[in-house]
């Protein structure tokens, strides 16, 4: 089986970190956040994914490269020179798709889930239509464009034919939101013309109105995470989600972290060759890259600290991602949604609010206000 991952997208809303790699590639849980979904993928029974790739390609591919040696899965490379919109890429990669009959996942790159791509799959092929888009449920509709459909409950899941399409409805016609996870029959592509097109304004209505295109109900947490605030949401939400299955073992066991002489407070996730100081206290909430050090009596919740960092002793980071190979001083306090990108320094003792740190930057005075430090 085949899927296509839409990562032509230039990560805007994620800047400064995709000033120093595309957002796909960006770490979610210690891992380029496009993994986690190629992981799902592989279990679901693909061997090879399509990525649509527009912005720095040649980073993608040997990053990808490296993974799919891991995870023996099989990557091409379709490069989108001009903008297709988020069903335009579908056409451009006829080539590949078309190599067989069996129906192909779609995802956007930036979305994090369970990712229950056997079940989708499964519930697909029951129903036997054209596509299937997975739904999430929201408790504010009037903000994204709801799914209306008719909802009935199976072995496979909840779902059901897909009646209309709702942009930001100001009275409730539903709750439930296109998840940005899809799969199709290759009888899709006649659909679509190599131009740039919208695959939820122009090609969803016309298979909605054919009765082609069912709806499955997400369980569990969804997040875009595409921006750092719902990132950082997304954090808390997903580390939760291991508990109980085989990955959990990323999180650090209280017992564990004390025969060490620090503390860890909910989930939180170290990867290998990080350093913590005695007196630390992390959670809930924590990620930490390869090769950091966490100085002593530091204390660090809700937060992403990426490869090779330093935080110093007496250090607070709350709400807030901090890239890579960054050294934040002793007893400095970040907080508020901060972003640093590559090689910053936060001298010690500065109180950083908000601020978003362009990569090779040293901040010797604080940040009060939430601004771009450039």
């Amino acid at each position: 089986m085949k899927a296509l991952i839409l990562v032509g997208g230039f990560g805007t809303r994620l800047r400064p970190l995709t000033l120093a790699c595309p957002k796909p590639l960006v770490p979610f849980v210690n891992k380029p956040m496009i993994i986690h979904q190629v992981e799902a993928l592989k279990e679901a029974g693909v061997t090879e994914v399509i990525l649509a790739v527009a912005y720095r390609p040649d980073a993608m591919k040997a990053e990808m490269e490296e993974w799919g040696k891991k995870l023996g899965v099989k990557f091409v490379y379709s490069h989108e020179t001009t903008p297709m919109g988020t069903a335009g890429p579908l056409a451009l990669a006829r080539e590949f798709l078309e190599t067989d009959d069996e129906p192909f996942f779609v995802l956007n790159s930036d979305v994090t889930c369970k990712f229950p791509m056997k079940e989708l799959l499964a519930f697909h092929k029951h129903h036997g239509k054209e596509g299937t888009i997975m739904v999430t449920k929201v408790v504010d509709w009037t903000k994204y464009g709801v799914v209306v459909f008719e909802e009935s409950e199976s072995s496979l899941g909840r779902g059901g034919p897909i009646q209309t399409f709702a942009e930001k409805p100001k009275q409730f016609v539903g709750d439930k939101i296109n998840a940005g996870i899809y799969i199709f029959n290759k009888t899709i592509l006649k659909r679509i013309p190599l131009q740039k097109t919208s695959i939820e304004t122009q090609i969803f209505p016309q298979m909605a109105s054919a009765g082609e295109l069912f709806a499955m109900e997400l369980e569990g947490f969804w997040m875009d995470i595409g921006q750092p605030v719902d990132y950082l949401l997304g954090l808390s939400k997903f580390l939760p989600s291991l508990e109980g299955t085989p990955k959990g073992d990323l999180i650090v066991k209280a017992e564990e972290a004390k025969a060490k002489g620090f503390t860890v407070i909910g989930d939180v996730v170290i990867a290998a060759g990080v350093t913590v100081g005695a007196g630390a206290v992390l959670g809930p909430n924590v990620t930490i890259g390869e090769g950091s050090t966490i100085g002593a009596c530091a204390r660090l919740k809700n937060c992403a600290i990426f490869t090779n960092c330093k935080v110093g002793e007496g250090a607070f980071i709350t709400q807030s991602i901090i890239g890579w190979n960054n050294t934040v001083g002793a007893w400095a306090r970040v907080e508020n949604n901060t972003v640093t990108g590559d090689d910053v320094t936060i001298f010690p003792e500065l109180h950083v609010n908000g601020a978003k740190v362009l990569p090779n930057k040293d901040l010797k005075v604080s940040v009060e206000k939430p601004e771009v430090i450039m």
